[in-house]
């Protein structure tokens, strides 16, 4: 099986109502998402996919729909006074964790024609969480 990873960043907040931590107020990460490609077989480019692609498709959607966002459970009550004021912020259907978010992007990315495997989100240097099909 052949892989390619394109490594892609991205900057948002979140918050986890109910965490027994810290990590139940608002903060932000610049988060590093790593989107793997999988093949058997190489197209007539020798090539699993484009790197380029990756961007023009997952990369893109990232932008337009997390960068620079606050990312919220629907059910946080933030949320209406955050969009009230004007801010970006996108629902989640459950808490915003790094593992929900990476099964999101990778679900977009399949939507988006991409083989994706698996996708990994870097929430800090040290802390990492996927999503595979495997």
């Amino acid at each position: 099986m052949y892989t390619v990873i394109r490594e892609i960043h991205f900057s948002y907040a979140h918050r986890l109502m109910f965490h027994p931590g810290k990590c139940a107020h608002l903060h932000g990460h610049n988060g590093v998402v790593h989107i793997e490609i999988s093949s058997p077989d190489l197209d007539d480019q020798a090539m699993v996919v484009d790197f380029d692609q990756i961007r023009r498709t997952i990369g893109e959607w990232l932008d337009e729909h997390l960068d620079h966002r606050t990312i919220l459970w629907e059910k946080d009550v933030l949320a209406g006074v955050l969009k009230n004021a004007g801010e970006p912020v996108v629902l989640m259907r459950e808490h915003p964790t790094a593992e929900a978010l990476a099964r999101w992007i990778y679900e977009e990315a399949q939507k988006l024609g991409l083989a994706v495997s698996s996708v990994k989100i870097w929430e800090t240097p040290n802390s990492c969480a996927g999503y595979s099909s495997r």
